[in-house]
């Protein structure tokens, strides 16, 4: 499918890819939504938090979210909130260790891990959901595209097609473009919080992990090669990107789905935007507007509180008008 034409424009003040990126985080308030959480056993002995928000619906949203996220984020509560406006029941399920009681087993999450997004899935389906939709956010995005490829044409009957939004799809190069100068705030941030995940595994696990020496830690790389590779299997950084990209696994998608990344986003390398993958797919729609940022795209929604990532994703997943209106 030809790369689609954006009709995004970001607000005066907000035409840069920094102030995108922190704008919602500062400003942004979504207090229409409640959740009703459900503890998932999974057959390992550890658990996921699932966060419900209903309205009765037949047609339900899977929201995965992104790094050190959780159901909280303001842009998930901004999602769920869309969809229920428009009838729409959601699910935002909280990755291992990400819902605010560490997970009881070693193993983490990651940007590859597509198991767990598939026994959430498999929930919902148990639920009697006669219409199911995928959608994520950065690395929830990169799973969501990854879970739809492993699927392939055995994709679940019901699930009719997904979104990603702000997806780092080539993990190695979006790497090496958080590693640059200019994204260390973010990088400090997202570091200060991994570490503060490690300490609650080192008390847990004291004679499998530590976090002696993690403040010479500045790049994922160092991460990976330190934490995510070895807890999760992987050789090193670099196997690990290369099996937890979900840009290989673009072309095995046999449902529709919309990848929207901002040209201006700060976290993406030029390899997260597949234009000649979509160009050769029926299934992927690539929307890449000039401006963004980072799970941003502020304004431009069909409401003033609603943002253009919403519309889109209500567009795209064949949501009906708002309720009442």
């Amino acid at each position: 499918m030809p790369l689609l034409e954006s009709s995004y424009q970001a607000p005066l003040l907000l035409r840069n890819g920094h102030a995108q990126t922190v704008f919602p985080f500062l400003k942004r308030t979504v207090a229409e939504v409640n959740y009703t959480r459900e503890r998932l056993e999974l057959n390992d002995g550890d658990f996921l938090d699932l966060d419900w928000s209903t309205v009765g619906s037949a047609r339900c949203l899977i929201v995965s979210h992104g790094l050190e996220g959780s159901s909280e984020g303001i842009y998930v509560r901004g999602m769920v909130r869309a969809f229920n406006r428009r009838g729409w029941d959601a699910l935002a399920w909280n990755f291992r260790g990400c819902s605010g009681e560490v997970n009881r087993n070693f193993r983490l999450y990651h940007s590859g891990s597509t198991d767990d997004l598939d026994r959430v899935v498999q929930r919902t389906l148990r639920q009697g959901y006669g219409q199911i939709a995928v959608l994520g956010f950065s690395l929830g995005g990169n799973v969501t595209l990854k879970w739809l490829g492993e699927q392939g044409s055995a994709v679940p009957v019901g699930l009719t097609g997904g979104v990603a939004i702000s997806t780092p799809c080539d993990l190695r190069s979006s790497a090496e473009v958080m590693a640059r100068p200019f994204n260390q705030p973010y990088m400090t941030r997202f570091l200060s919080d991994l570490r503060e995940k490690i300490r609650r595994k080192q008390a847990q696990f004291p004679a499998r992990i530590s976090d002696a020496g993690f403040e010479t830690i500045r790049t994922f790389r160092e991460f990976d090669d330190r934490y995510t590779a070895p807890i999760h299997g992987f050789r090193d950084a670099e196997d690990y990107w290369a099996k937890a990209s979900s840009r290989a696994y673009l072309d095995r998608i046999r449902v529709p789905v919309l990848l929207l990344n901002a040209g201006d986003d700060p976290f993406l390398s030029p390899e997260c935007f597949p234009r000649d993958l979509a160009a050769a797919s029926p299934w992927l729609s690539l929307e890449a507007p000039a401006r963004g940022g980072h799970v941003g795209f502020v304004g431009g929604g069909l409401r003033d509180d609603e943002y253009y990532s919403e519309r889109r994703a209500l567009e795209f997943l064949g949501a009906e008008p708002l309720l009442g209106v």
